[in-house]
């Protein structure tokens, strides 16, 4: 497929003119491998080095690893999907976000390799959203979006067969394959059987909404209790609100693996890399 031709198609499919985001201001030191376009509106294609996509690798970060093993892969003419375009370390704050490395960098545009970058789109409300993937992972139906975020809805409010948040976090470590934080603030029992995802870091944006609409458990990813995130777990605490993390990669990687099927839909072969969760986050 010609490159122009795919870019069009999520164009088309996952942006809109209300979307935004911020992440060119902040990746500098590869700002030489930068698309234009990506350097002024943060979204979208972001290093454009192929004229022509055979295959689409899809993944949650463009880490070390997972550009490696595109790289090993001895694969040229194609192009990585990323949820977000830089990658995620909490264990390097203040700076949590790392850039790509240049060196692999250079090598994707020697093999016509491109970059492309959906984060704010990907979390809108939608069939291959980060929470409404995330929700149907762990059983829950969706049933309305929350959380606006830079032009998109970013959570979901679904409903839940689990009558206890014991239940719900069983469901949580089998869908993700490893423990996940539980911050007991509430009742044991799930309010009318409803839930609130938001895949991703959605604690300290959401954790009000989530109040106002009486739902006592929040499902998401980063959830560790630092300087940042200490007045909304003082908030659900006060609230009764039970709070369950699973990373912020492995809450999003539902995602990622459903556009596989959406570049296949397309005639594209495709395939996720997997990375490794930073439990950190929990």
């Amino acid at each position: 497929m010609k490159a122009t031709q795919l870019y069009k198609k999520l164009e088309k499919d996952f942006i809109t003119p209300e979307m935004s985001d911020e992440w060119a201001e902040y990746m500098n030191s590869v700002a030489d491998f930068i698309s234009e376009n990506f350097k002024k509106r943060s979204m979208g294609l972001v290093c454009d080095f192929a004229t022509e996509i055979n295959k689409v690798y899809t993944a949650v970060f463009p880490s070390r690893e997972v550009m490696q093993k595109i790289i090993d892969d001895g694969t040229q003419n194609a192009m990585l999907f990323v949820h977000h375009p830089s990658i995620w370390d909490i264990r390097k704050a203040p700076e949590v976000f790392q850039q790509i490395d240049k060196e692999l960098l250079q090598q994707f545009k020697e093999r016509r390799i491109s970059i492309y970058n959906l984060h704010v789109p990907l979390d809108n409300y939608g069939e291959y959203s980060t929470s409404v993937t995330l929700a149907k992972a762990l059983g829950i139906k969706p049933e309305k979006p929350f959380a606006p975020y830079f032009g998109a809805l970013a959570g979901v409010f679904g409903k839940t067969n689990s009558a206890t948040i014991q239940d719900l976090k069983n469901k949580f470590q089998e869908a993700v394959g490893h423990g996940v934080s539980f911050y007991n603030y509430g009742e044991n029992n799930i309010t009318e059987g409803t839930v609130a995802v938001v895949a991703g870091g959605g604690l300290d944006e959401t954790i009000e909404e989530i109040a106002q609409n009486k739902v006592n458990v929040l499902v998401t990813g980063i959830t560790v209790k630092n300087d940042h995130s200490k007045k909304a777990h003082e908030f659900a605490e006060k609230h009764r609100i039970n709070i369950l993390g699973g990373t912020h990669y492995s809450t999003e990687r539902f995602a990622c693996i459903s556009m596989v099927d959406y570049f296949k839909k397309n005639g594209l072969p495709s395939e996720f890399i997997k990375d490794i969760p930073g439990l950190e986050d929990m």
